[in-house]
């Protein structure tokens, strides 16, 4: 009998809330300036979305005080292999059945399986 904890399967890119960088900016009472900074460090990805092609950043991305500390590892791996930004919100919202529960990496990493997906993310790239 599978012991894996159950994780839900997670929204697609499509179905998530997405927030642009001053609506990160105001969620984590910080200046939009530190947001900037967040996206140059990696610990954020941001992409261009709708008509007028506006940056933001998936809300799975977030945690209460900040971008989920967890994200900044995967988010490298991935961009040290060449994925591009809108590569990488991609691939952290694709349905994965052999991820812990079969959902996405998003998902698994907010249900604690970081290293499960950090070692996807490594074999992918």
């Amino acid at each position: 009998m599978d012991e894996t904890p159950a994780v839900a399967p997670g929204p697609t890119p499509d179905e998530t809330q997405w927030l642009t960088l001053p609506d990160v900016a105001e969620r984590l009472g910080v200046r939009l300036g530190d947001v900037r900074r967040m996206l140059e460090e990696r610990q954020l990805v941001a992409v261009r979305r709708g008509e007028r092609k506006v940056l933001s950043v998936p809300v799975d991305f977030l945690g209460e005080e900040g971008p989920l500390p967890e994200l900044a590892g995967t988010f490298t791996v991935l961009s040290d292999h060449a994925f591009a930004d809108d590569e990488i919100v991609e691939w952290m919202f694709a349905h994965d059945d052999t991820l812990p529960g079969g959902s996405t990496p998003i998902a698994a990493i907010r249900a604690g399986f970081k290293t499960e997906v950090r070692r996807r993310a490594m074999e992918e790239a």
